[in-house]
Formats: C-alpha cells, structure tokens, sequence
C-alpha cells in the first residue's frame, strides 16, 4: 500500500480540534534542524502500524488517543499535505539548561557523575579506560558517523584480546541521539565494572566468565548535532534525518522497512552482529520507564515470554525498590511487550532476536530524555543493579558445548527445543568453540542437537531453574551420507529454518548471486549483482519443505539447506 493511502486512511482516523502553527513554513519550523517533534490526537488507534511507516512515533497515550512524533522534512511534508491538524512541541533536547558539559575528566579522582562529556572529552574517557585497564579493557571504533565521529566500544573481559568459550553481551544506548541518560549511566558501568574487578566477587565472576561490550553512544550525531562541546539542541535523528530504530531489517517488513537504504551507524552494528554472538543485548532510551521487550513488528508473543516477563520483572523491580515511588511504575508496572504499546518496523530488539538468535531488549529509561545532569547519579542509583541482574542473566539456562565425538573438535550446531520454538527462537553453537547458551525460563525440557553431516540427538527432560545453569555438553556421531553444508563462519544462513518472511544470507567473501532451488532443482529465487557480505532473501508464497540454497563469490560457489516450517 503507498504511503499517501496510508495517510488518506489515517485522516479517518484523527480527531483534531485546532491546528498550532499551521501557517507556518517548513523552513520556519525546521531551521537549521532536520526533524521535527510534534502531536496530534487519534481516534482510531488500529491505525497506528501504518503510521508508524509514515513518521518516527515516540510515544501514545491509549486513554486520550495522543500521539507524540519525529518527522524528517520529507515525511512532514507528506503529512502535511492532507491538512491534518498538529501541535509543534519545543524539542525534548532544548526544554533543560542543566546539562553542565565537561571537556576534561579526571577517571582517577571522580566522585560525581553529574556531567555530560563534550564529543573530546568522550572519546579521551574511553581511551583513558583502556590505557588504565589494558588487562581486562580493549577500547576500538566499530565504525565511523556522516561526520567522522567514531561509534566506540569498550569490550571487557579477563582476557580481553582473546575470543574465549564465554557468551557475549552487549549494551548500548543513546541510538536516538536526544535520549541522553543511558549514554553517562554506560560509561559509569563501564567504570564500576573496571575499578571493581579483583575487589567485588560478583564484579569479578561476571568479568571473568562474560565478553561484555558496552557502546556508550550509538548515535554521536545526532548526540552533539549543535556541535563536539555540547548536547544541548541533540536530535533523535542521525545526521542523514533518519531515526536508527527504524532502520534494521525487520522479520516482518523486510530488508528496509523505513524505506531508506541502512545508514552508515546501522551497518556498523549488523557488521558487529554478524561477526560475532551476542546471546544477550540491550539497547538503551529515554521518554518514557518500561523495560519493553520483542516483538515490537508482530502482535503474538515470542516463544520465550515466560523468560522475557520474568527478566523484564526482575529489572523493574530491582529498580523500583532503590529508587522513590511512582519510578518505572507505568505500564505493566514497569515492563510491556513493544507491540502491546505500539508497533514499529525496523528496530533492533527484533533485528538482534529474529536474525541474529541474541535476546535483546529495549529499555526506557527516564521519562525525560535529556535528563538534567544533576539528576545523572540519582538514575544510576535507581538503575545500576538492574543493570547487573539483567548481564548475568547470560550465565544461566542451558550452556555447554557441542563438539564431534571422534576428533573433538567444536562444531556449529543447531539447539533446538522441542515443542517450544517458533520464529528464530533457537540457538546455534559458535564454530569456534562449539559453545552455545540457551536462556530459558524454569522448567523441563527436550533438546535436539543437530549439525549438518551428523547424526540429531536429543536429550530429553532437561531441568532448568531460574537464576542458575544447567551445563549439557553434546559429542555428535558424523554420518557419511547426505548434503554437508559448507556453513560455519564463511557461509551462514540464519533464521534456519525460516517461519517468518524472510532469511539473511552472509558470507565472508562478497556476494554477488543467491540462487535458491526447491526438492525437485527448480529454481524459485535469483537475485545478482549484490556485491555485499549479506543477502535478504523473501520467502512469502513458498511452501513449507526443504530448499537449496547457492551463493556466487569471487573466491567459489558455496551452497546450504533451508527448511521452511
């Protein structure tokens, strides 16, 4: 359906008594920003999945049929187009002075956090973690921003150069650049994780036995849009005028939901997920204190909601309990399932859980965006042993490695629960150390084990018990008769087998053709001249069955089975 039925339908739908600022020219309302915030009222909130492609939502309030949102100048001009009555909003980023920025931070003789780093002096904190901390901190650009401003992780571990048998997590926050609270509380974490080591038992296990990596600011960007010395004026838009959140591929809606090609910031995190494996994530907001988890595309629950109440539980209650009344108190008391609030397309909670098997969660923060600085340490206080609780969650359900039996050597391998999964739920063991970590809410469970040129195994009557892990490790028996996929860390595909409308192919050398032929070697699906390290492939109208899967690189022809369910 094109964007202007959509909006046509969704005139139907708003009730609007008056118009603020209607006469106003877009430059008059824009300036020199490339968004702009605003509201309007809706009656009819069935609309809210088609006007979510239209403009960034922000926020609705049920009960009233108010809706918050972004619009970049093209999508503003569509919606102005139809006459729909709006009220312009005073930017989120510009409704505080108290922002206190500071330039040069002192990591030795810091006792107040109740400060905003300029860009500088973000990037000096960081190496300075690294340089204080070379043991256990490893601090590196994940990629470059349309200004030349580098998205920094710190990775920590005890052996931070080295891939060990570990599960990898991952925070991130301030991907809208205007939601600024996470980006101060992360790099707090990153320096209570590194003076506590070796002092704080908890600190030291988590350390000792998790890849942590902490992105601090997703989106600098749109962080420092006013310029490197302040955050004041942030926007939530990277600086092409695209919202990062509605940019992912989405299980649903495809490769581009958002209609925009992936903006230089995207590519740089799907790069860091295809290259390795995040069991768990999180990525950090502001405007609003909910813990929301997946999905936020599809309005039935994932196969894990049990887990994802539970642990979306234990973060707001943790919370709640350190911080004063009324804090992360709103919706389910402090947790909602994201289509239950509303629904986007293109988010990266759904991008890391569908296509990349993570668990991943968005977490909203503070109910302002730009938090004043004098309230940084009080949000830390409230949220830091959330953030603990949920990183050790990494350690529990089901964990262990899955190797060959003759030669021991690791394999990539299929974790598959039965009479449990459903879209992409389950896991693969990592080829290099054959470990794998299946998070599972408490319960008994039958667990297949399958990798292609094996013979399946299944362990049944799996125990699982919540805040503990239960260790299984598998030696599969080799068979020498069927197709042996050449999938491993050079070829993948992922979900596998595909329940959804779509499967991403990825390959270390380029891709420059996918081939797909059902049982009988029809062929169904061609797609060339890719020239990239991944592929989308979509698979509504095929029927269920097994297919063969061939992709084209310079360096040879690689093939795999695909199984729609």
């Amino acid at each position: 359906m094109k964007k202007n039925t959509w909006l046509l339908m969704i005139l139907f739908g708003l009730g609007i008594c008056s118009a603020f600022g209607q006469h106003r020219t877009t430059d008059d309302i824009f300036g020199e920003r490339n968004e702009v915030y605003f509201s309007f009222h809706l009656d009819d909130l069935s609309l809210i999945p088609m006007l979510s492609r239209i403009i960034s939502l922000d926020d609705l309030d049920p009960a009233s049929g108010k809706v918050y949102a972004y619009a970049n100048r093209e999508a503003w001009e569509e919606f102005l187009d139809h006459g729909t009555g709006y009220e312009i909003l005073t930017p989120p980023s510009m409704l505080t002075r108290d922002i206190r920025m500071v330039d040069k931070v002192d990591l030795r003789n810091l006792n107040d956090w109740d400060f905003y780093p300029t860009y500088d002096g973000y990037v000096d904190m960081m190496n300075q973690y690294a340089a204080d901390y070379p043991d256990i901190c490893e601090v590196f650009s994940i990629g470059g921003t349309y200004h030349e401003r580098d998205i920094l992780v710190a990775k920590i571990s005890d052996n931070a150069g080295v891939r060990e048998a570990e599960p990898q997590f991952f925070y991130t926050s301030s991907m809208h650049g205007d939601e600024t609270a996470g980006y101060v509380l992360m790099l707090r974490l990153i320096d209570h994780l590194l003076s506590n080591y070796g002092e704080d038992p908890r600190i030291t296990h988590m350390v000792d036995n998790i890849e942590i990596w902490i992105n601090p600011l997703a989106n600098p960007d749109g962080a420092y849009a006013s310029g490197n010395s302040n955050i004041y004026g942030a926007t939530r838009y990277n600086a092409q005028g695209v919202d990062l959140n509605r940019n992912f591929p989405d299980p649903e809606d495809g490769p581009h939901p958002d209609g925009n090609a992936w903006q230089i910031e995207t590519r740089a995190f799907m790069d860091v997920a295809e290259e390795n494996q995040f069991a768990m994530s999180c990525n950090i907001h502001g405007g609003a204190e909910v813990a929301n988890y997946p999905w936020d595309t599809w309005w039935f629950p994932t196969a894990d909601e049990d887990w994802w109440i539970y642990v979306c539980r234990e973060y707001a209650d943790t919370a709640q309990l350190y911080s004063p009344p009324g804090y992360f108190s709103g919706f389910n008391n402090g947790i909602t399932n994201g289509y239950a609030w509303y629904t986007i397309s293109g988010g990266r909670q759904d991008y890391m859980t569908y296509f990349h098997q993570g668990r991943e969660f968005t977490l909203e923060i503070s109910n302002t965006k730009l938090v004043p600085a004098s309230q940084l340490p009080d949000l830390w206080e409230y949220n830091y042993r959330s953030f603990l609780n949920y990183m050790e969650q990494v350690l529990y359900g089901v964990t262990g490695t899955v190797t060959d039996k003759d030669s021991q050597d690791p394999l990539r391998a299929e974790v598959f629960v039965l009479d449990h999964e459903e879209d992409s739920s389950w896991v693969y063991s990592g080829s290099e150390h054959g470990n794998y970590y299946r998070l599972l809410y408490e319960g008994s469970y039958d667990i297949r084990f399958s990798s292609p040129g094996y013979i399946p195994e299944i362990v049944e009557n799996v125990m699982v018990t919540n805040r503990d892990a239960t260790d299984l490790n598998i030696a599969l028996t080799h068979q020498f008769s069927g197709m042996e996929e050449m999938q491993g860390t050079d070829f993948n595909i992922y979900p596998n087998p595909v329940s959804g409308n779509y499967f991403l192919v990825t390959c270390r050398d380029e891709i420059i053709d996918v081939y797909v032929m059902d049982i009988t070697g029809k062929e169904i699906f061609h797609q060339s001249g890719i020239h990239e390290h991944r592929a989308f492939v979509e698979t509504s109208g095929w029927i269920n069955g097994p297919y063969v899967v061939l992709i084209y690189t310079p360096g040879g022809i690689y093939s795999g089975k695909l199984e729609i369910i």
